[in-house]
């Protein structure tokens, strides 16, 4: 006599719990611990020389004239299932579980951003456990959401989460934001999850935590620390989240099994997204600095700009600075390259202009020229494009010249217009670069508006379609929002760039307000001369 042994199949663990769909019996029960499986092949299918017998559950003919029902005479009887029947259907559903959690997984992977990694990881959770609403939460060491955690909702509003918030703080102390929500988590080190199948009827839970339940239509909570394997060594305790049912329920041990899974690999995933997170607010914040931190005002001038910063911390720029005898100088341009060390150059390039504005600013020809040589004696494996205009508000005059960078445009009630600007290499590309300046007079009340490459790329068309549709959002500026500059470059912004991607900022954004929807950065500066 023998005993069979569950087939073998790559990926597999057949200790895991059976499938929710598997018939519920004696036989068909797997140990949901894979430390209780040690039996369960001894427990399972034993067999005789006529077959299968003995088995709770499964009930094996010994002889025909059982099949032939018990006087013989022929009369049908429902036949059992056979134990590969019952091997098979535990194997289609661990294969049904491990493909569904494939699929969860890779949407999670494919999430770039730290809000849309937070809610795929909701909604992946709540079908796994079979809830509908849920809340996660992250509290990291550093990076962040360390000062302030990071709280986001599925099926919860502000209001909710508001009063969610209003339940005394748990044994996980004043850090924990969400008091005895997440309070009765295991201790660090240990992953388990906690349930409360039943809120109301529960007395250990604080008054209020059942008080809240009752108003918010919540009967029950599944919560699971987002903590990483320690043998991975990875980051520890990012947060937790948990998973709120309408009614009494608590997840089954398969469910809990699949979710841990899934948590695992969520808690990496999150923990490299903040990493990068972390690392383009840097980036943010250094760049943000090494721009002026607000306009000059200048007499007969008004001016107005508008930054808004890629996900990669591009080397785009811009300058407004006074200029001896009430002069101006403004100035726009972009370093090859991108993340920090494109950010450095830029800094650089932009300081040793305003020096060289400062000694000669009148001659934008002769700045740019030892901009140049600058940049090729110093940094001859980078390029850069730029243009500087020198303006002078009393007379509305300006003479600008540029290396390699878009033509500024010049509106008014009775024109809008690309400023003619000669074809020129940008800085850095050629051995000698040289090209000459161009005088624009401005009229009362007209606007000229510098720009970088970026807000033409970001439009998603071509440079030559980006540059009419620019024009057309310039000449479409109502007459009324010509008389304020800050007017003007949100209305082009509105215009020019696609839905959803024209949002205000300025030169003192905040990162965590920078705009991470476009690649490359956008810049929009305005001067209306009175």
């Amino acid at each position: 006599m023998t005993t069979p042994h569950l087939p073998k199949v790559a990926g597999i663990n057949p200790p895991l719990p059976a499938p929710s769909h598997t018939p519920s019996s004696s036989a068909a029960t797997s140990p949901t611990d894979p430390e209780d499986s040690a039996g369960s092949s001894e427990t399972t299918g034993h067999t005789g020389p006529g077959g299968p017998t003995d088995q709770p559950g499964i009930t094996g003919p010994t002889d025909p004239a059982s099949q032939a029902g018990g006087d013989g005479s022929g009369s049908s009887a429902v036949p059992a299932p056979a134990p590969n029947a019952l091997v098979q259907d535990r194997l289609a559903g661990w294969i049904s579980d491990l493909t569904t959690l494939q699929e969860l997984t890779e949407r999670l992977t494919r999430t770039d951003t730290l809000d849309a990694a937070l809610h795929e990881l909701l909604r992946a959770g709540a079908t796994l456990v079979g809830a509908r609403r849920g809340l996660v939460t992250l509290h990291p060491t550093r990076g962040p959401g360390h000062e302030h955690p990071v709280t986001v909702g599925l099926g919860l509003g502000r209001a909710d989460l508001g009063h969610i918030e209003t339940i005394p703080i748990g044994p996980a102390g004043p850090a924990d934001p969400h008091g005895l929500l997440f309070g009765d988590l295991p201790p660090l080190g240990s992953r388990a999850g906690t349930a409360h199948p039943d809120i109301a009827a529960d007395e250990t839970l604080d008054p209020r935590h059942r008080e809240v339940a009752a108003r918010l239509g919540y009967g029950a909570g599944y919560a699971v620390p987002l903590e990483s394997d320690p043998r991975t060594g990875s980051t520890g305790r990012l947060g937790a989240a948990v998973w709120l049912y309408d009614e009494p329920a608590e997840p089954t041990d398969r469910q809990r099994h699949l979710l841990g899974l899934y948590r695992d690999h969520a808690t990496e995933h999150l923990a490299r997204l903040l990493e990068l997170t972390e690392a383009r607010e840097t980036v943010a914040t250094l760049r943000e600095e090494l721009l002026p931190s607000r306009l000059p005002r200048i007499p007969g001038v008004r001016l107005a700009v508008r930054h808004r910063t890629g996900p990669r911390g591009g080397g785009d720029w811009y300058d407004a600075l006074p200029l001896p005898e009430g002069a101006l100088g403004l100035a726009v341009g972009a370093v090859t390259g991108s993340g920090p060390s494109a950010v450095a150059a830029m800094g650089r390039l932009r300081a040793s202009l305003r020096a060289y504005a400062v000694m000669e600013g009148e001659d934008p020809v002769a700045v740019l020229s030892d901009l140049e040589l600058l940049l090729r004696l110093t940094e001859p494996a980078r390029s850069a494009t730029a243009l500087f205009a020198y303006c002078e508000p009393a007379e509305r005059r300006v003479v600008l010249a540029g290396a390699g960078h878009c033509p500024p445009l010049i509106i008014g009630e009775h024109r809008a217009e690309f400023v003619e600007t000669s074809l020129s290499a940008p800085l850095g590309m050629l051995a000698c670069w040289e090209a000459p300046s161009v005088e624009v007079e401005a009229a009362p009340g007209e606007t000229l508006i510098f720009y970088s490459d970026g807000l033409l790329h970001r439009t998603g068309d071509a440079m030559d379609r980006g540059f009419a549709r620019l024009h057309r959002a310039a000449a479409s500026v109502p007459r009324a929002a010509l008389r304020d500059p800050d007017a003007v470059v949100d209305h082009i912004l509105r215009a020019v760039l696609p839905d959803g991607e024209d949002g205000e900022g300025d030169a003192g954004t905040r990162p965590e307000d920078m705009d991470t929807t476009g690649s490359e950065d956008v810049i929009l500066l305005a001067a209306r001369f009175d």
